[in-house]
């Protein structure tokens, strides 16, 4: 069986946060601040850490953490690293 299996194709995702200026707005009030999760091999592992810290930051309503699904931004024709 071939290394590249579904199971082992790494579609990568970018799991990130931060302080909105506004509510339903996506600018941060502070870029330097930004808290950058990490990189995730595919988006089952990205989004239990993105849940986990959504979490955490419950209480701040301007608080906002991102899923950016990378392996499109690699290959926006097909979606897929290459």
């Amino acid at each position: 069986m071939s290394e590249n299996t579904a199971e082992s194709k790494q579609l990568l995702h970018l799991v990130f946060g931060g302080e909105l200026k506004k509510l339903g707005g996506v600018e941060f009030r502070d870029l330097e601040k930004l808290d950058v999760v990490g990189i995730y091999p595919n988006f089952e592992t990205a989004q239990r850490a993105w849940k986990s810290k959504a979490q955490q930051t419950v209480d701040n309503a301007h608080m906002r953490y991102f899923i950016v699904h990378m392996h499109k931004l690699l290959d926006p024709d097909t979606g897929k690293a290459s």
